[in-house]
């Protein structure tokens, strides 16, 4: 194989991350499920455009943290009324939820399949502000000011990690829905949004996260990977702290939305996927959270693959699903 840019990997087995956790992060998330509760999600189901013959689709909208209208893509079997288990699918970085068409083999397989738009990006959802400081491009860093000021509640990724949850419950108190036998997956963004959800929501059973983006911001840095998805750490510290006199705080707020910081409280099954070679989302970081999981867990490694297609994932997902 090519000679690896991040830790051997035997290190990268026992690497637990260097991004600062913040004293206040169980409580932190305690509050903000409280109030992701506390809401009316207002639902509302209007048949979509594209329909199927075993399918009913679905635009979906829910009331989420902020008063935000938040959308889906829903998908279910037709004619079956008895609890079946679902899917939840998150999307990569600046997305949306894709077509309806590639979530078919799952209704055809009698799941339900709920696929978020993120706030913000480039589906339906609504990212309705809220914030006085940066909001310069990329949503890691939006709210990151008023987090500095003793708003971490501010952070956007807060708000897109509740929507995960919320999602997750709106699903499962679905009346035709196994609350039981429910998974989530994505790529990147979307395998972050996946580890996010099945930590603020233990009821999850399967879990399959390819990849993961939003995790262990501090080691990005220090690898100099802080470009494309992640260069706008190097953007705000250059444009708003050139100095760095508050990179110790920057790391630590951000600490509220890094994914490794939730995973020991995930009950899921999980089934990890990751390439070495991955220069986006390093493999240290995607280690720093996997590491961190106490539940039943197996990652699939592909040596020569980076931030792309991997051979195969999509089946052995596919077939993992298949066990709720």
């Amino acid at each position: 194989m090519p000679l690896m840019f991040d830790f051997p990997l035997e290190k990268l087995k026992t690497y637990l991350g260097i991004n600062p956790r913040p004293a206040d992060f169980d409580a932190y998330w305690d509050a903000a499920l409280s109030e992701m509760r506390a809401l009316d999600p207002q639902i509302t189901l209007t048949p979509a455009a594209f329909q199927a013959p075993f399918a009913e689709c679905f635009d979906m909208y829910f009331t989420g943290a902020g008063g935000a209208r938040v959308y889906a893509k829903l998908l279910k079997p037709k004619g079956v009324a008895d609890p079946h288990p679902a899917v939840l699918m998150f999307h990569g970085y600046s997305g949306d939820s894709g077509d309806w068409a590639d979530k078919l083999s799952y209704v055809a397989a009698g799941y339900t399949v709920a696929a978020l738009d993120c706030r913000g990006q480039g589906g339906r959802s609504e990212d309705v502000g809220g914030v006085t400081g940066n909001t310069l491009h990329g949503h890691i860093i939006r709210g990151l000011d008023e987090a500095l000021h003793g708003q971490p509640e501010k952070l956007l990724y807060r708000q897109i990690f509740l929507d995960t949850a919320q999602l997750a419950k709106i699903v499962m108190e679905m009346p035709d829905v196994d609350a039981t036998r429910v998974g989530a997956t994505g790529g990147s963004q979307g395998g972050a949004l996946t580890v996010a959800c099945i930590g603020l929501e233990p009821r999850i059973k399967l879990a399959a996260p390819v990849f993961p983006f939003l995790s262990d911001y501090k080691r990005v840095w220090d690898m100099d990977q802080d470009v494309a998805a992640y260069a706008e750490l190097r953007d705000y510290f250059r444009r708003f702290d050139p100095r760095h006199l508050n990179e110790d705080t920057v790391f630590e707020k951000l600490g509220y939305v890094d994914i490794q910081n939730l995973a020991p409280r995930i009950q899921s099954e999980v089934y990890w996927f990751t390439g070495l070679m991955d220069t986006i989302c390093p493999p240290s970081s995607q280690f720093a959270a996997y590491n961190k999981i106490t539940s039943k867990k197996k990652m699939e490694i592909y040596p020569d693959f980076g931030h792309e297609g991997l051979p195969g994932h999509d089946d052995l997902i596919f077939e993992f699903m298949m066990g709720l």
